[in-house]
């Protein structure tokens, strides 16, 4: 159902100004461009095919098409009283009217707020407590018999002028940290237009590619190379609602795919398929990899399987894709390490006690700025406790040798990274102690060739809790399905540090045995 707030509600707003925002504001200057509307009808006038290639429903949107679905939707969104600043918010797996939302929003100025497709109904409570939208879409508001969407997208009122600012926000994304529920990271129009620009040119992309998308878009990943990459290009994205390695290759063959990005389980998937060759991928150039679990190894088998340029990058939610390499770069280069920076962003590594600067080759916490940095999030208390001076705070472990070539090492954080999605630790353990056979709980990444990382859940509990139990826990108390933990170890007792503290990263290593043997 579409939800309205008429009782007065807290707006989501920026609580973090860039140190550098009068240089981005220069001319010439990163942030000295037209708003995400403006630069995607440019986009839209350099396309000569496709923008939107929705592969379940088969509906292809050219520019002119999305274009008259825009203003229809943003003409219904403002009919239903959305203005500027306010949030809109969904929920729905990946699909051409997730596109025409995000892009509405934009056109009106207002927030956009997606809610991942798989979220539990205690995650979504949360994510619409944190919002307070104008208006929600659930799934079945999204397509059904009685869709909401389909009646705000054929109203009478058409939206073709702007009032958005760059400035404005664009969209709240959720992230799991290292405690607690997911926040929401807040992105402006002009940080996410700068990124689009910067990722297109360090891609080599061109209207001409096309970028197939099982990722959801409701991540950062699927945002920036579904939407705005492809906005701002001018190029065609098809769009998966899940991912399917057979449908993969052969969507990769009938829409000629050009460029992919995602976690290696992906493509370790699609190389294991039954039928996979190398030669019906063969429209492939370009494959980006982000995430846990990628090697060296990795990078050169995905290389002599699909037989195009395959690469590793670094980014999260609050800093997307801060580093790459370009097709120039040493390929050696583009799979030992996790690239350079890219557009405007600057790095540094520091010691996490003292947080003074390390000399490069040092391993440290990797902070880092740029114009495409997040402005914060809905809580001022998280931003001040991550940004420091204009400084974000990753959490990562991480090298930068004497050219700038950046290695990430491990995390501070206690995430877990399971086929691209985060999963906070600290989260699963409060369900998990929640139970009334359980006294203690510690979840680590248990490694996965196939995802990365695997919930591995070591309790101190009775007999009666086993897998079966604790998976019914999670579905019953409506937790998200992948945070779930896929294998549980009852122990009598934790190891400890000398501070008393359980010592994960000796749990990790039982983990790991476990999983090898």
């Amino acid at each position: 159902m579409i939800t309205k707030n008429s009782s007065p509600r807290p707006k989501i707003s920026a609580t973090y100004r860039h140190l550098d925002a009068k240089k981005y504001l220069a001319p010439g200057g990163p942030w000295a461009i037209p708003t995400l509307d403006q630069l995607f009808r440019v986009g839209g006038a350099n396309s000569s095919g496709s923008l939107i290639t929705d592969l379940e429903s088969g509906l292809n949107l050219d520019a002119r098409a999305l274009e008259a679905m825009v203003a229809t939707l943003a003409g219904g969104l403002r009919t239903a009283g959305v203005r500027r600043g306010d949030v809109v918010a969904w929920q729905s797996p990946n699909s051409w009217e997730v596109v025409v939302l995000y892009r509405a929003c934009w056109r009106l100025g207002a927030i956009a707020g997606p809610i991942h497709h798989q979220a539990g109904s205690a995650h979504v409570e949360h994510a619409l407590n944190v919002l307070s939208p104008k208006i929600f879409l659930n799934p079945e508001d999204m397509r059904g018999p009685n869709s909401r969407f389909e009646k705000l997208i054929a109203g009478n009122e058409v939206v073709t002028d702007s009032p958005a600012r760059g400035s404005d926000i664009a969209v709240a994304l959720f992230t799991s940290g290292s405690t607690g529920l997911p926040k929401a990271a807040l992105h402006t129009q002009r940080g996410l237009a700068t990124k689009a620009i910067t990722m297109a040119k360090a891609h080599g992309l061109k209207p001409q590619d096309v970028v197939l998308m099982p990722a959801p878009l409701a991540h950062i990943s699927g945002l920036l190379n579904a939407v705005l990459i492809p906005g701002v290009v001018g190029m065609s994205a098809g769009l998966m609602r899940a991912w399917d390695p057979e449908n993969a290759l052969t969507r990769i063959a009938d829409e000629n795919v050009s460029f992919m990005i995602g976690p290696p389980t992906f493509f370790l998937s699609l190389f294991s398929a039954p039928n996979f060759r190398t030669e019906r991928a063969q429209s492939l150039r370009l494959v980006s990899c982000g995430g846990a679990g990628i090697t060296p190894a990795f990078v050169i088998e995905a290389r002599q399987r699909l037989d195009c340029g395959v690469k590793r990058t670094y980014g999260s939610t609050e800093a997307p894709t801060v580093t790459t390499s370009r097709s120039t770069d040493d390929p050696q280069k583009a799979a030992d390490t996790d690239g350079r920076i890219v557009g405007d962003a600057q790095l540094k590594i520091v010691d996490p006690t003292t947080r003074r600067e390390l000399s490069p080759g040092s391993i440290g916490e990797l902070v880092l700025r740029g114009p495409e940095l997040f402005v914060g999030y809905s809580d001022i208390n998280l931003t001040r406790a991550s940004i420091s001076r204009g400084w974000f705070n990753t959490g990562d472990l991480a090298q930068v040798d004497s050219e700038g070539w950046l290695t990430i090492s491990g995390r501070i954080k206690d995430v877990i990274i399971r086929g691209g999605e985060n999963i906070s630790a600290a989260e699963v353990e409060r369900l998990l102690e929640e139970h009334p056979a359980v006294k203690h709980a510690v979840v680590v990444g248990e490694p996965n060739e196939r995802l990365g990382e695997r919930v591995c859940a070591f309790v101190i509990a009775d007999a009666s809790f086993d897998l079966d139990v604790c998976q019914k826990w999670f579905s019953d108390s409506g937790a998200t399905r992948f945070t779930t933990p896929e294998r549980i170890v009852r122990v009598d007792e934790f190891p400890l540090l000398a501070a008393g503290k359980p010592d994960r990263a000796r749990l990790k290593d039982q983990a790991g045995e476990l999983a090898r043997s």
